[in-house]
C-alpha cells in the first residue's frame, strides 16, 4: 500500500461526479460534517454506552463518546500527518495532510450501526438467530420462490456486529434514497472497517466488517485504495487492514476505558483513591510527582480526576502516535498485528490492562450495567420476533399493523426473504433505548398511546 493512494476524496455512489472542489472546506471535511448534521448520528444522544442513560448523574451517553473519539482522532491523526509529511516531504502536497480530518469524520461514524442497549444489542440479535426465536429461519424456504438463507447469510445474523452495520448504514441504497448512501469519500468509508473480512471468517469472537450484502461495495473501496486482498477459503472475503483504522481503534480504545473509569467514580462505583492509582499508574516516578504537584492546587475532586483523565489520554495519544510511525513500513505492508494500544510502552500499558481489569470486575459486572443488559436482551428479543413473524407473514392483519409503523426506507417487502430479514434489523438498530422500550410497551400492551 502507498499513502499517494490510499488517500483519495473520491466520493462513494458519486464517482462519476467526481471533480475537483475550490472552496476552502475539503472532501474529508465534509465527511465530518454530514455526519454531524445526520438523524442517525443525533439518534446517539440515546443509545447506552455502558451505564444506563443518565438520571441525576451524567455519563456517557453513545453521542458524547463519539464525539470524544473523534476529538482524539483528529489529534492522533494530526500528529501522525506531521511526522509522516516531514519524513516523506514529497507528499507534502497530497491529502496525507488530511488524515486528521479522515480520521475524525470516521471516528464520528464507527458506533453508528450499534443498536439500542450497548453492546449487549448486538448479543441480543446474533443469539436470536443463533440460539433463540429465530433459529427456524436457518432452514426455512419459503414456499412460493423456494428462497432460503445461504450459508453466509446466515451468518450475517447470527453473527451480527455494529461495524458492519455502521458499513452498511453509510453505504446501502435505503428506499428513497440516493446511491450511495452517505456518500462518504473513499478513504473515511475504509477507516471504519475495523475487521475486514466477511462474516464467515468472524470466528468465536463474532467480529466482521461488512455484510453480504455490502461484500461488492468494499471490494470497489479496496481497489481504488490499493488494499491488498490475502489468500482465502472460496466465497470469504479478507483484506488488509487499512492504515487509518489502526487510528480510529486506538481513539475509541483511549476514550472508552478511560471514559468509563471516570464515568464509575461519577457513579461511585469507584471511589477517589482508587482512581486516582489507577490514572496515576500510567506514568513514571517523575512525570507522578510532577501531576501530583499540580493536584494540589485545587481541592475540587472531581476537577482533579478531569486532570489526570487528561494527562492519561495525553499520554496514550502520545504512545500510539509513536507506534504508528515506528511501524509505518508493517503496517503498510499488512504486517501489523493487534492493535496500536497492545504495543504502547510498557508503564502506560500495565496501567491500561489494570483499567480493563478493573472496569470488567467492578463496572461490566455492576447491577445497573447488568440490569439495563438484560432488559436490552427482553426489548429486541421482543420487537426481533414480532417484526420477523410480520414480514414473512405479511398477509396476517397483526402484521400490516406492524409493518404500518416502519418507515418506507426500510424495504420490508423485499423479494428476497435475507433482504426483508436485513431491512428488520436496519429498523430496530437505528432505534434509540427509549423509541425500542416506547415500542415493546405498546407491543405488550403495558403503554397505551393517549386517545
Amino acid at each position: 500500500m502507498n499513502w499517494k493512494q490510499l488517500i483519495s476524496n473520491k466520493r462513494f455512489g458519486l464517482e462519476e461526479y467526481h471533480q475537483k472542489r475550490k472552496d476552502d472546506r475539503t472532501e474529508f471535511q465534509r465527511d465530518y460534517d454530514r455526519l454531524i448534521f445526520s438523524a442517525p448520528f443525533r439518534r446517539l444522544q440515546n443509545k447506552t454506552q455502558v451505564f444506563p442513560l443518565p438520571g441525576s448523574i451524567f455519563v456517557h451517553n453513545r453521542l458524547t463518546h463519539s464525539l470524544e473519539v473523534s476529538s482524539v482522532g483528529r489529534s492522533l491523526g494530526n500528529d501522525v500527518a506531521r511526522i509522516l509529511i516531514s519524513r516523506h516531504p514529497h507528499l507534502s502536497n497530497t491529502h496525507l495532510t488530511e488524515i486528521g480530518s479522515i480520521v475524525s469524520a470516521a471516528c464520528l461514524a464507527h458506533d453508528l450501526g450499534n443498536p439500542p442497549f450497548g453492546h449487549s444489542g448486538e448479543q441480543a440479535i446474533g443469539t436470536f438467530f443463533s440460539e433463540g426465536k429465530g433459529l427456524w429461519l436457518k432452514d426455512h424456504i419459503e414456499p412460493e420462490n423456494k428462497d432460503r438463507l445461504t450459508t453466509d447469510e446466515w451468518n450475517d445474523l447470527t453473527h451480527f456486529e455494529g461495524n458492519a452495520n455502521a458499513f452498511r448504514l453509510l453505504t446501502h441504497h435505503f428506499k428513497g434514497r440516493r446511491e450511495g448512501g452517505f456518500v462518504m469519500t473513499y478513504s473515511t468509508l475504509a477507516s471504519i472497517v475495523k475487521y475486514p473480512f466477511s462474516s464467515n471468517l468472524a470466528g468465536s469472537h463474532s467480529k466482521f466488517g461488512f455484510f453480504q450484502s455490502e461484500i461488492e461495495f468494499y471490494q470497489r473501496i479496496a481497489t481504488e485504495l490499493g488494499i491488498p486482498r490475502y489468500e482465502t477459503a472460496e466465497g470469504s472475503y479478507q483484506y488488509a487492514r487499512y492504515p487509518l483504522v489502526y487510528l480510529v481503534e486506538a481513539a475509541d480504545d483511549i476514550c472508552y476505558e478511560i471514559m468509563d473509569i471516570e464515568d464509575a467514580h461519577k457513579l461511585k462505583i469507584l471511589n477517589t483513591n482508587e482512581t486516582k492509582d489507577l490514572l496515576l499508574n500510567f506514568f513514571d516516578e517523575d512525570r507522578k510527582a510532577h501531576i501530583q504537584k499540580t493536584l494540589q492546587l485545587v481541592t475540587d475532586v472531581n476537577e482533579q480526576i478531569v486532570y489526570l483523565r487528561s494527562c492519561v489520554i495525553g499520554c496514550l495519544e502520545s504512545e500510539c502516535v509513536r507506534v504508528f510511525v515506528e511501524n509505518e513500513e508493517d503496517i503498510l505492508k499488512g504486517r501489523f498485528k493487534g492493535s496500536l494500544i497492545n504495543h504502547i510502552s510498557e508503564i502506560p500499558r500495565k496501567a491500561y490492562k489494570a483499567c480493563e481489569k478493573k472496569a470488567y470486575d467492578c463496572i461490566y459486572r455492576s447491577k445497573d450495567v447488568v440490569d439495563i443488559e438484560l432488559a436490552g436482551f427482553q426489548v429486541i428479543t421482543t420487537l426481533l420476533e414480532v417484526m420477523i413473524e410480520a414480514v414473512c407473514n405479511p398477509q396476517k392483519t397483526y402484521s400490516q399493523l406492524l409493518i404500518n409503523r416502519v418507515s418506507p426506507q426500510y424495504d420490508i417487502s423485499a423479494e428476497r426473504l435475507y433482504d426483508r430479514l436485513m431491512a428488520v434489523l436496519d429498523y430496530i438498530s437505528g432505534m434509540t433505548d427509549v423509541y425500542a422500550l416506547d415500542l415493546y410497551r405498546k407491543i405488550k400492551g403495558i403503554s397505551i398511546p393517549n386517545v
